[in-house]
Order: C-alpha cells, then structure tokens, then sequence
C-alpha cells in the first residue's frame, strides 16, 4: 500500500470511530433521565393589602431563594376567579375564611394552608353624617358583600346593638362601590376597606364600626387544590416559607414594601397603610392551627359555617378537621 493511501485509509479510520464515539455519546445523553423544570405555582391575589407580601416575596427573591417558581395573578376581584381556580386555571388563590367555606360548597378538594392576616381595624363599617350609632341601622340600607365574611361582619356589628339582618336591608356590593353608593344616598352605610375608607370619608362618610371590635373573626388564607397539594408538596412548603419571610421583612421595612408595592401595582404608595393589619407570622400560624386553641381557626369557622347554613348560603357543614392543612409551616428537616 502506498504511502498516500495508507495515510487517507489511517484518516477516514479516526473520522469513523470519532463519528460513531460521538453518536454513542449522543444515544447515551439523550436515553439518560432528565429532570423536568416545574412549571411556576401560579397564585391569584386581591386588593386587600393583607394579600400583598407576596409582591414582595417576588422582587426579593424570598421564593426563589426556597426553591419554587411563582407566578402571581392580580385581580381586583378575586370572587370572580373562584370557577377558574376549582376548575384548575390556578393553583392557589388567596381567600377570606368565610370565602373558603362557601368555596367548599362546590369545590370540597381544597385546603387553606397557611393564615396571611387577621383585620385588627381595617375592616369598617363606614355610614352617612346622620347615623351616629349601629342602632341608627334599624331600617336602612347597608352595602355589604352577601354570601361572604362581609355579611357574617355586618351580623356581629348588628349583634352588638341587638339587632339581626332582618332589621336591615342588605345590598349586595363591593368594597371598593361603597363610597359612590353612600355618597348617592343608595345605602346609608356600608362594609370597606382602603383605599375606599378614604374616599368614603372625603365624601362625608364616618367610621361606624371596625374589625377591631370583632376580634379573631377576620382572618385571609391562601388555599390550594388537593392535586396541587398532592402532587407538589415541597413546592408549596417553599411557597409558605418564602411568603412568611416576606411578611416579617414587610414589618421591618415598611416604606421599602409599600414602595415595592407602589411599583407593581402602579398606586400610589400613600394609599398603602398596615394600620389595622396584622401579617400573621409563623407563631401565630401555629398557634391559631391548632384545635385546642380557644381562638383556633377551626372554631371560628365553626361560626362562619354555622351563619352560612342558617342563611342559606350552603345547605351542609363541611368537615373543618379536613379543611386546613398546616404541615407546610415548617421548613423541611
């Protein structure tokens, strides 16, 4: 064999094994196990400032630093998005406690996993110049949110001066229509919240009643779907954590959070006040948790359940003990 073509065949030979090493390679990586990147939680929240620590988790990095993506949905009305969440659009949604009893009318496949605030004074019943007392209702019109924790509000504040709701008129509106309504002489009173209290009383509304007349009654969660809970336990564990450090950092930081805040939502950052509010803490979770606690949170669905039956609103209690789920408190050992 000459030497030139000794020197193609030794050529082709070493193009022939790095051609079939290479596929080998190839076969080799592509039959290897791949772990699959998990879609983002995807979590809707509402207008309540209590809903809002999870904006700041989100610029932060508190829940990315624990592991999980989350895609936050903002939605002034989150009621609305309730059909979507139990029909699967969402994951989790954030939800009054008397919210997530009527939800379990329709939608028994869900728990509430973690408390996010409890309303110390920022729930109010705001009402006309000429109404001076809660027995001055007798035989007006109150705007309230039927069917939700705002007409189990309304009863305990008529409870108070011996009246029921059958010694009013109930009108079903929301927080944010209130100031308009009373202004119109619609309603003579009404359940809000700010930024709405603000404008209700530039309009010569005044303070009639507030949450913290009505201790441990007005509580928000954040509820998922059992499959999600099921299925991605660790990634809502990383969810709790990163939003509960969100909350204490909140606490810590009040104008850097309500600037953050400002942005993302595009308000202005002096409508945004914690006054009234309480972001709820690992402890407190723990503590309102747990069944033997006097003030447990399965206590006071008891009486959101109770009135919700007694109305009409949902024709049977459901199992409370079923209803929450707070192993996701702690971090994983």
């Amino acid at each position: 064999m000459s030497l030139a073509k000794y020197s193609r065949f030794k050529l082709l030979r070493y193009i022939g094994i790095f051609l079939i090493t290479a596929c080998l390679l190839f076969a080799c990586y592509a039959s290897a196990p791949t772990k699959l990147k998990r879609p983002p939680l995807r979590v809707v929240f509402g207008s309540f400032i209590g809903e809002y620590p999870g904006i700041i988790a989100q610029k932060k990095g508190f829940f990315k630093a624990q592991g999980v993506d989350v895609e936050l949905i903002y939605k002034r009305y989150t009621q609305l998005e309730r059909a979507n969440f139990s029909a699967g659009k969402y994951d989790g949604i954030t939800s009054s406690l008397g919210s997530l009893i009527i939800l379990t009318a329709t939608n028994p496949d869900i728990q509430g996993v973690i408390i996010i605030d409890e309303s110390i004074g920022a729930d109010v019943v705001v009402a006309q110049s000429q109404i001076k007392t809660v027995a001055d209702l007798k035989g007006k019109k109150l705007g309230t949110n039927l069917g939700g924790f705002s007409e189990v509000f309304m009863a305990e504040m008529l409870k108070a001066a011996n009246l029921t709701s059958d010694d009013v008129n109930l009108v079903k509106l929301e927080a944010l229509e209130i100031p308009q309504y009373l202004s119109n002489n619609v309603i003579q009173a009404g359940h809000t919240w700010e930024p709405h209290l603000s404008e209700a009383i530039k309009l010569g509304g005044h303070i009639l009643f507030t949450s913290k007349q009505t201790p441990g009654l007005v509580l928000d969660m954040i509820i998922f779907r059992n499959d999600v809970i099921r299925d991605r336990p660790e990634d809502i564990r990383a969810f709790v954590q990163g939003w509960l450090q969100a909350s204490t950092y909140w606490k810590a930081n009040v104008q850097e959070g309500n600037a953050i805040i400002s942005k993302a939502l595009k308000i202005p950052s002096n409508t945004l006040s914690l006054e009234g509010v309480n972001l709820s803490d690992l402890g407190e979770n723990q503590k309102l948790f747990q069944s033997s606690n006097p003030n447990s949170i399965y206590k006071t669905a008891k009486i959101y359940a109770d009135f919700f039956i007694r109305s009409g609103n949902v024709t049977r209690i459901p199992e409370l003990n079923s209803l929450f789920n707070s192993s996701f408190l702690n971090s994983a050992s």
